[in-house]
């Protein structure tokens, strides 16, 4: 439930209709404002809303970027712009010794664990992993728009596939983790 709340502005921008971008880009920011909020009230520090400022960042100039043109070239670029986005956050967090992943990993593992070496090894894999199906994401989709085909079922398929994939990754590496660790799975 974490990564669906994490990502859910994301989830929000894809599945509204593309044709009119700017709502969509202001839906989403509206959403990633609201999971922030969420968050902090239940007392989640922002170094664990990475991805969630992240992309009420992004979600706030692409809106104005849409609000003030919309027929900006930005357009058929934006969905290879959120992957590229959700990248660069990803990268940075690595670059900053804080992945992402561990702001999620942390509300469903016992605090004693937290600074403890292989648990942030593990959370810099998963970040990694998150990190390349974002730039690959993104470079599929920047390809797509260029060729003109951004409403292709390629271009539907790549974003599902680049959280799909990082997913089911995420799912099976920490169950692998733990059973070698002889824990059971969360």
């Amino acid at each position: 439930m974490s990564y669906l709340r994490t990502f859910l502005p994301w989830i929000v921008f894809a599945l509204l209709p593309s044709g009119s971008w700017q709502w969509a880009a202001l839906a989403a920011l509206v959403v990633a404002v609201a999971v922030v909020a969420q968050q902090v009230r239940t007392g989640t520090g922002f170094d664990a809303l990475i991805i969630e400022l992240g992309s009420a960042v992004f979600f706030a100039a692409l809106a104005v970027i849409a609000f003030a043109d919309p027929h900006s070239v930005v357009h058929g670029y934006s969905a290879a712009l959120s992957s590229g986005t959700l990248a660069v956050i990803a990268g940075a967090s690595l670059a900053l010794g804080k992945p992402f992943t561990l702001g999620i990993a942390k509300r469903t593992t016992p605090r004693e664990i937290w600074g403890l070496t292989p648990f942030i090894r593990i959370n810099v894999v998963i970040t990694a992993v998150w990190a390349a199906a974002f730039a690959l994401t993104a470079l599929a989709l920047a390809f797509e728009a260029h060729a003109g085909n951004g409403h292709s079922t390629t271009a539907t398929l790549v974003p599902v596939a680049g959280f799909a994939v990082p997913m089911a990754f995420t799912i099976r590496y920490v169950a692998h983790v733990q059973a070698k660790a002889g824990q059971p799975a969360q």
